[in-house]
C-alpha cells in the first residue's frame, strides 16, 4: 500500500499536535441520517486550532478521486472520511493511490454517518460531535493494515456468498429510507431464494501450508466486528498480520436462518458448522462473476484473491 511501510514505526508521529491541516471529504447521503453533526464536528476541531476544509461527494467514486488529489497536492495532514463504511472505502483507497505516485503518507480520519459504522466501532471511536472533533484536531495514530481483494483494498471485510448478494440487491433509495432494515429485507429475500451456492476456498495459513475448503459463504475478516458490532471473528485485529477466515459450511433456508439468529446471538465462533481459520491469502471460486463485498460496498467479482498489503495506514483513533 505504501502508507506507511514499516509496522515498527509510530504511525502518523509526524502529525501536528496544533494547526494541523484537514480536508473533510463528505458524503451527504450517509450525512442525511445526522443533519447537522458534521457542522458540530468541525466547530470543535477549529475550536481546537485545526485548519478545516469540507469537500462534498456527488456520486460513486468522488470519495476516492478527491482523496487521491488532495494527498497528491499535500493538501492535508489527515484526510477525513465523513460517511460510511463505503466513503472509507473509497478515501483508503485513494490515499493508497497517491502514495503509488509518490505522494507523502496522510493519516485517515473517520466521522461515522453510516448504517453500520463497522471499522469506526472497532478502533473504539466516539460517536460524540465534540470528542471526534478534539480526536481529528489533535489525537494520534494507530497502525491498520488492509487488505487487498484483486487489487482493491478494504479495511474490515471481504465477503463472498448471502452476504455480497445482499449488498449488491440493495435499492440506494430503499438504504436511504430504512438504514439497516434494508439489509434485513435483503437478507430475508436472500433466505427465500432458497439453498445457496457452493464456493471452493484455499486458504494459506500463517505457517504457509494451504488447507482446501468448500462453503456456502466465507467471510474473510481483518476487524472483529461485523454489520456494526456483530462478531465474526474473536481473534481478527487490524493491526495483525494475519486475516480470520469465517466459512459458512451448510446451505439452505433453515441454516441461514440460524446463521442469522447466531450472529444476533454471538454464538457464530461456537458452532460445529463454521470453521473459522487464521489466513495470509485466500482464494475463493465459485460461478463467475458472483459478487464480491468489501466494507459493505460490491468490490470485486469471483474469482477472487485476497491479501494483506505490505504496508499499514495510520488512522486516528482513541489511545
Amino acid at each position: 500500500m505504501g502508507l506507511s511501510s514499516d509496522i515498527h514505526e509510530t504511525p502518523g508521529s509526524d502529525l501536528p499536535v496544533t494547526g494541523r491541516r484537514l480536508v473533510v471529504i463528505f458524503n451527504p447521503v450517509a450525512g442525511s441520517r445526522r443533519p447537522g453533526f458534521l457542522d458540530v464536528v468541525a466547530a470543535a476541531a477549529r475550536a481546537e486550532g485545526a485548519g478545516l476544509e469540507i469537500w462534498e461527494t456527488g456520486a460513486a467514486g468522488d470519495a476516492e478521486r478527491m482523496a487521491m488529489e488532495c494527498a497528491c497536492a499535500g493538501r492535508a495532514d489527515v484526510v477525513v472520511a465523513a460517511g460510511g463504511d463505503g466513503t472509507i472505502n473509497e478515501v483508503v483507497n485513494g490515499l493508497a493511490a497517491a502514495s503509488r505516485k509518490g505522494a507523502r503518507a496522510c493519516a485517515l480520519g473517520i466521522i461515522p454517518l453510516g448504517t453500520a459504522n463497522v471499522l469506526a466501532h472497532e478502533l473504539g471511536l466516539s460517536f460524540r460531535a465534540g470528542a471526534l472533533g478534539r480526536l481529528l484536531a489533535t489525537g494520534a495514530a494507530v497502525a491498520v493494515r488492509a487488505g487487498q481483494a484483486n487489487g482493491r483494498l478494504f479495511t474490515m471485510m471481504a465477503g463472498v456468498g448471502m452476504d455480497a448478494r445482499v449488498v449488491a440487491g440493495i435499492d440506494p433509495a430503499v438504504k436511504r429510507r430504512l438504514g439497516k432494515g434494508a439489509y434485513a429485507l435483503g437478507s430475508l429475500r436472500e433466505i427465500m431464494q432458497g439453498p445457496g451456492l457452493d464456493y471452493r476456498v484455499a486458504v494459506t495459513s500463517p505457517d504457509g501450508t494451504v488447507s482446501h475448503h468448500k462453503a456456502a459463504s466465507c467471510i474473510i475478516c481483518n476487524g472483529h466486528y461485523y454489520g456494526g458490532t456483530f462478531v465474526l471473528a474473536p481473534q481478527a485485529r487490524l493491526s495483525d498480520a494475519a486475516f480470520q477466515v469465517v466459512l459458512f459450511q451448510r446451505p439452505g433456508r433453515m441454516a441461514a436462518l440460524s446463521y442469522a439468529a447466531a450472529m444476533v446471538l454471538g454464538t457464530i465462533p461456537r458452532r460445529r458448522d463454521v470453521t473459522i481459520l487464521p489466513a495470509l491469502a485466500v482464494s475463493v471460486e465459485g460461478p463467475a462473476a458472483e459478487p464480491v463485498q468489501g466494507d459493505g460496498d460490491i468490490i470485486a467479482h469471483l474469482p477472487l484473491t485476497v491479501a494483506l498489503v505490505g504496508g499499514i495506514l495510520p488512522v486516528l483513533a482513541p489511545s
